[in-house]
């Protein structure tokens, strides 16, 4: 085999192709989350394990079954989001456009500086605008058609989120919007990947969510998983012999996924491993039901390990999904042992600390298993007190040291989505 010529990627270490394939690597992170806004102060609360679960204070939820959440507190709009933009957009949106710009700023990269179709946004998306159109909605009710904005009709969307954050930095690379529910961060990284691979340099992906509104949330408890817990260390606890379902939380992640040789051309100053592998399955069975066993979700975390070329016992720890209901706790730990066999492989699951963020929430995990790798830790399941043992799985009671250089990151969505990402450090071990 011909040595890689000095200078480029490959020599680097910043990219191993498999089959000629290119491996984008994520260059910037930019978070938005109930444990911080910022890579930094999210990290050292997810470490130290604090519970950012709380009584929901954005309204009244007294008349609710589920009144706790995870709420981004002290978030001011105006800090991260152009003024031209806050008449025209949702929370959820304030998000993901203040988690890329986070993110841009951490990965040096300036869009202006390049060809505008170079650079793409990919969003994951489960439940589009919830506080701009309940409010709008209740307007057209009580004041009538006059009264709605003429924002309503994108702010609302899916796509919103994508199209604002193309706007406002010149964006005009291929992009688009995944709707998978949780599952759907994972897949606009996978669609980033696929971006790249056709061309791109770089893509803007991840996912944003704020379904904390009296609609979205009585969406939430139309699925029947919602946790009723009044106190908050009693909510979401995956994993755990009290696991009695989710709490819903908002926020948003984004990273910056850069062609390997383009990171490198441009002298990025930062590479936090690379998407190495991807796969999803679906298991839907009809209308709000699914496969009552975890084999898709296994065929999911075989595939993505063999897309990466990675064995099993490469794997230093698995960020699973910890839907935090017992059966659906139970399906994922017996498809952890499917693949993984007799190996203890740790698994965490540190979302227990603030609340399923659907798109966002697999967008995280990705973002979380990258600050793994970076500082070789892991961190601790979230609000975890006594592990169910028929789960049968090696779960991070506490933070532990590495080394980390190789994660599977599980996510599923409502309606049967599977999705499994293996994220890898770059360079010798």
């Amino acid at each position: 085999m011909t040595a890689p010529a000095a200078g480029t990627a490959e020599a680097r270490g910043w990219a191993r192709p498999v089959s000629g394939a290119v491996r984008p690597v994520v260059t910037g992170l930019g978070i938005v989350a109930p444990s911080g806004i910022g890579v930094e102060e999210y990290w050292a609360s997810t470490l130290r394990g604090q519970l950012r679960i709380a009584p929901i204070s954005r309204f009244d939820s007294s008349r609710y079954d589920a009144r706790l959440a995870g709420e981004v507190g002290g978030f001011e709009p105006e800090a991260h989001v152009d003024k031209r933009y806050l008449v025209q957009t949702d929370r959820w949106t304030w998000f993901g456009m203040a988690a890329s710009r986070l993110a841009l700023a951490d990965a040096a990269y300036d869009p202006s500086a390049h060809e505008p179709y170079a650079t793409a946004v990919v969003f994951g998306s489960g439940s589009g605008g919830n506080d701009f159109g309940q409010r709008e909605l209740e307007r057209l009710w009580t004041r009538g058609r006059t009264a709605v904005s003429v924002y309503q009709s994108i702010a609302w969307f899916y796509a919103a989120t994508t199209g604002q954050t193309s706007i406002r930095h010149g964006l005009k690379g291929p992009s688009g919007v995944v709707v998978s529910d949780g599952a759907g961060g994972l897949d606009s990284l996978a669609q980033a990947r696929r971006v790249i691979r056709r061309g791109t340099s770089t893509v803007l992906a991840g996912g944003a969510e704020s379904g904390l509104t009296p609609y979205a949330l009585t969406c939430h408890l139309s699925s029947g998983r919602v946790s009723t817990a009044t106190a908050p260390a009693d909510g979401y606890k995956p994993f755990d012999v009290r696991a009695n379902g989710y709490l819903p939380g908002e926020g948003g992640a984004t990273l910056i996924v850069e062609d390997p040789a383009a990171a490198a051309a441009r002298g990025a100053p930062r590479l936090y491993g690379e998407i190495a592998g991807y796969a999803a399955t679906q298991d839907a069975l009809g209308h709000g039901r699914t496969a009552s066993d975890g084999r898709w979700l296994a065929v999911a975390m075989r595939r993505a390990l063999a897309d990466a070329d990675v064995e099993p016992d490469e794997v230093d720890v698995v960020f699973a999904d910890g839907a935090g209901s017992s059966d659906l706790d139970t399906q994922e730990a017996a498809a952890i042992r499917a693949v993984f066999g007799a190996r203890p492989v740790p698994v965490t699951a540190p979302q227990g600390l603030v609340g399923r963020l659907c798109a966002a929430g697999s967008a995280l995990s990705v973002a979380t298993a990258l600050l793994s790798i970076r500082d070789s830790v892991l961190p601790a399941v979230g609000n975890l007190d006594t592990p169910d043992p028929a789960h049968g799985l090696n779960l991070v009671r506490e933070v532990r040291p590495g080394p980390v250089r190789t994660v599977l990151v599980n996510a599923r969505g409502y309606g049967g989505f599977n999705s499994s990402l293996v994220v890898r450090a770059l360079g010798p071990a």
